[in-house]
């Protein structure tokens, strides 16, 4: 999921889009992972989120997600370890990356694989 993150602030409904869950679920999540996820307010108590925050929420969303972790279990895996969870990510994204680029060249080739010369 490589995104170009190019404003300093982002809504909640930009945030849920952006990682394909609820707003309410980015709630939860805040009150799950207070220490870690911690948007700024407005005035009018609205959630602000960074680049920094929008990167953590996608550390919990891998973990819950995409590695079936139980909140208390992915809670411990990020105070023990948040770098190798930020590591996986990218490269989970590149591989995503690499994998839509081979689909591209695949359709280009009329979706036949040429036979690899030895």
């Amino acid at each position: 999921m490589e995104d170009n993150l190019d404003k300093q602030y982002y809504k909640i409904k930009e945030v849920a889009d952006l990682l394909g869950v609820p707003q309410s679920t980015l709630r939860f999540w805040e009150k799950e992972f207070p220490t870690i996820v911690k948007p700024r307010r407005s005035a009018h108590n609205m959630r602000y989120y960074r680049e920094a925050d929008i990167e953590k929420l996608r550390m919990i969303h891998y973990l819950i997600k995409d590695k079936g972790l139980k909140i208390e279990a992915a809670r411990s895996y990020l105070r023990s370890n948040p770098a190798n969870v930020s590591r996986k990510i990218e490269v989970i994204d590149r591989l995503e990356e690499i994998r839509a680029e081979l689909a591209g060249i695949l359709k280009a080739l009329g979706g036949r694989v040429p036979p690899l010369k030895k």
